[in-house]
């Protein structure tokens, strides 16, 4: 570490200015780098002007987090801040200066009933993010009878896409997200073709086309974590903002634009569902493949498009999901049980069981730590949500009853 190599960091309070008008810096915070590998390479406590100097092994990306735990007594992150900066190193032997902008509040000011609306609504968002997502699961499970265990990677595949051609490519955070969903799309078509119709066409049974799908899974974020890495990374916009206050609400705007944009394309899909040939042709194949097929139906056609279909969903929660907080090559796989909540809680198959299960699931989540849930097992809640409707009815909420056997 002799060359000179070192990270600049200045810590400012994005949510305060000082007399000149910039960020208040933030002193006694202790910053940690880490490696592009998860190395840790050195850490430093800001000084009275919020700058920390950590000298670095070379060139390089490196990730700097900041230590909740060392804030000033009774300022505590806002919930729109990140508590982790990439910087990438170019030239070893020279320091690289860089700003972090958080956003402090003072601690345990505000009153339950905020916290409480205030995690609802962020519970909504959330709910609307796995809504996309059990969507594309459910137009699946609907065409094929397959729960595909591999869903969880259609996720992060949005999520990746994404970062590649917003960090690696230079597009604007939106053309990369609109280039994940189309990335999405052909890849659900490629799946099909490639994997799922071969072993339709071999009368594979259900239950051996999910054991492929867990396997298939295991391959995809493999491949994800040699090409992404382990470590977790945001995109260069829209990752900081300040929350603003629109009557008891409290939103940033790229909240209001994920909740718009998830409304606008569930609202479209359902409608779709509803009203055009594929929606009908699709509830035709979910009712019976063989009456469908006897019929004149291209049943093929209909399962590939609701794969495309289904993964584009995917892809799309994952973009929002990046652009709401950040990528990491298992951002899908932590997300996958939960979206298996939201589908078998509103009714397996199902469309508008699929929403209404998100929508619970996501307030259950977001709204548990508000009573006292750790936020480390938040997703408990939802989870013992799930097993109390199940005994009482064991089909979900909107699901049907059917006779077995």
């Amino acid at each position: 570490m002799g060359d000179g190599t070192a990270i600049s960091v200045t810590l400012a309070n994005d949510s305060e200015k000082g007399p000149d008008g910039l960020p208040a810096p933030i002193e006694g915070v202790t910053l940690t780098v880490t490696s592009d590998d998860g190395v840790e390479v050195g850490e430093d406590v800001t000084d009275a002007e919020g700058k920390a100097n950590i000298p670095l092994p070379g060139a390089g990306t490196y990730t700097v987090t900041l230590d909740e735990d060392t804030l000033p007594e009774g300022t505590e992150l806002d919930s729109a801040t990140r508590t982790e900066l990439e910087i990438r190193v170019l030239i070893s032997g020279s320091a690289t200066n860089a700003q972090f902008p958080i956003g402090v509040q003072a601690a345990d000011t505000t009153s339950f009933t905020t916290k409480l609306i205030d995690s609802i609504v962020s519970g909504i968002k959330f709910g609307l993010i796995i809504a996309l997502a059990a969507l594309g699961l459910s137009l699946i499970f609907g065409a094929t009878g397959l729960t595909n265990f591999a869903h969880g990677e259609l996720i992060t595949l949005g999520s990746l896409v994404t970062y590649w051609f917003n960090r690696d490519a230079g597009l604007p955070v939106i053309a990369a997200g609109v280039i994940a969903v189309a990335v999405g799309a052909l890849f659900g078509y490629g799946q099909d073709k490639v994997l799922w119709q071969p072993l339709r066409h071999r009368g594979t049974g259900l239950i051996a086309m999910m054991i492929v799908s867990i396997g298939f899974g295991l391959f995809l974020r493999s491949i994800y974590q040699y090409t992404f890495g382990g470590s977790t990374r945001s995109l260069d916009q829209y990752t900081t903002q300040v929350r603003h206050e629109w009557g008891p609400l409290h939103l940033a705007e790229k909240e209001i634009a994920i909740i718009l944009v998830s409304v606008v394309v569930i609202a479209a899909v359902c409608i779709a569902m509803v009203r055009t040939r594929f929606g009908k042709a699709l509830r035709a194949v979910s009712d019976n493949p063989a009456l469908s097929a006897s019929s004149g139906m291209r049943v093929d056609g209909v399962i590939r498009n609701a794969w495309i279909l289904g993964t584009a969903l995917s892809a799309l929660s994952g973009v929002l999901l990046a652009v709401n907080s950040q990528v990491k090559f298992d951002t899908g796989f932590k997300m996958l049980l939960l979206v298996f909540a939201a589908v078998t809680l509103g009714g397996l198959g199902t469309i508008w069981g699929a929403l209404f299960g998100s929508m619970v699931i996501g307030i259950v989540v977001e709204v548990g730590p508000t009573f006292g849930v750790p936020s480390s097992i938040k997703e408990v809640g939802a989870l013992v949500v799930l097993i109390l409707i199940l005994l009482i009815r064991p089909q979900g909420i909107l699901g049907r009853r059917e006779r077995i056997g």
